[in-house]
């Protein structure tokens, strides 16, 4: 990757190289800016390329501002309006690149994430972007009066300065494409907060969003056996309800719908899972209820077996339905229908696919991503406190965003 060194103007400086930060940069440049684009990591986009088990989930043709997650919900709906999944498909179909759909909207490229990378690596050339990987930033300044011309357009406000280990840049436009804590294995930091704080932006709480619910092990320990059983479920939690498979682990649970639903759970409250969503468990049980099968059997028509055997031995005494009463059956219907259950947390930041919460949305402009109080200082992707539910949902933001910040900065 070309490196940039000494000093150096530049119309926008946007620090973080990924889905959101390389957007920006090609609307940018496209637009006649001079755009330098610097990242702290060796290797690029490394979050695009593990997406999707390395074939990258890149958007949802559902996407609408009622999967996304933020303190203000209305925030994301211009830049989504703006910037929608058919732009980036036909970016796609531009470079030749196929892509398909699984379940539920989600679209996946046919050539993996590289391709994808290697896509908006390709734009951000021709576009005329520089590059200066790996590069970190240890101070950043900002300045009231006009800084030197660095380009046409330049207005009359102040700028910033940036030292960085590949010399001092001067820009009129900063914008912080950094992400958030997710998988910091693969680089995550909280550099951006830490920019938003220097700044007095706001931040609302962060927590893992789209993570696996971890339990008590002693609590847990009855269904650690059941390690790999995936069912579909309906989980819910407040208002909010997916319709996905959920998967067992050895320390509790995962799949879909929980990391779904993590984005939302709360620490110390239930979750309510309808294991049987697509039957009616009371009605089953008054139609069967002169049978002689054993309840674990009758319900391993309906469940896994083995989650169906400890499951009941965990609520019901295991014997012959016509053995139950009607109060009995009623009652094991309803939970059924209603296992509640409370996890002891989540498996936090280094298996979580985001990070929820971020720079308060209302610090900032929905048009144009730029603070309101301080000119020329922009936020976008996940750092920004909107997350998207699972399935493509956080790119089409990140591309979204990050059009929205390059057309005005």
């Amino acid at each position: 990757m070309p490196e940039q060194d000494s000093a150096s103007n530049v119309d926008v400086l946007i620090i973080g190289a990924g889905a959101a930060g390389m957007m920006c940069a090609i609307e940018a440049a496209r637009l006649g800016r001079s755009v330098l684009l610097l990242d702290h990591a060796k290797n690029l986009a490394e979050k695009i390329r593990i997406s999707g088990g390395g074939r990258c989930n890149f958007t949802n043709l559902n996407a609408k501002p009622e999967n996304y997650l933020s303190r203000n919900p209305h925030f994301c709906r211009s830049a989504l309006a703006r910037y929608t999944p058919q732009h980036f498909i036909a970016l796609l179909q531009k470079h030749n690149i196929g892509y398909h759909e699984k379940t539920l909207g989600q679209l996946f490229c046919d050539d993996g994430s590289e391709a994808i990378i290697g896509m908006l690596k390709s734009e951000c050339d021709a576009a005329g972007v520089r590059w200066c990987m790996p590069c970190e930033v240890h101070k950043i300044e900002r300045h009231d009066s006009p800084l030197p011309s660095v380009g046409e357009g330049v207005g009359e406000r102040g700028g910033f300065t940036l030292t960085t280990t590949h010399g001092t840049f001067h820009t009129q436009s900063m914008v912080i494409a950094t992400g958030g804590l997710s998988i910091p294995k693969i680089g995550a930091t909280p550099f951006g907060y830490h920019v938003a704080e220097q700044f007095g932006i706001p931040m609302t709480r962060l927590k893992p969003g789209l993570v696996p619910l971890s339990f008590a092990p002693n609590d847990w320990k009855p269904y650690a056996d059941l390690t790999g059983v995936s069912l579909e479920v309906v989980v819910s939690y407040g208002k909010q309800s997916f319709h996905e498979s959920m998967l067992v682990t050895h320390r509790g649970l995962s799949g879909p719908a929980i990391l779904q639903i993590s984005s939302y759970w709360e620490p110390g409250q239930p979750l309510h899972i309808n294991l049987l969503p697509d039957n009616d468990m009371a009605e089953i049980f008054a139609q069967q209820r002169g049978s002689r099968m054993l309840l674990s059997n009758f319900l391993a028509q309906y469940l896994p077996r083995h989650f169906a055997e400890i499951w009941c031995a965990q609520f019901a005494e295991n014997k012959p339905l016509n053995q139950y009463a009607d109060k009995e059956l009623a009652a094991l219907a309803a939970r059924l229908h209603d296992w509640q259950i409370t996890p002891s947390g989540t498996l936090g930041y280094a298996k979580a696919e985001v990070t929820c919460g971020g720079v308060d949305t209302r610090a900032l402009s929905s048009k144009t991503m730029e603070c309101n109080d301080v000119p020329g200082l922009y936020f976008i992707g996940e750092v920004v406190d909107v997350t998207g539910q699972l399935g493509g949902h956080n790119f089409q933001w990140a591309w979204a965003s990050g059009y929205a910040a390059g057309q005005a900065v």
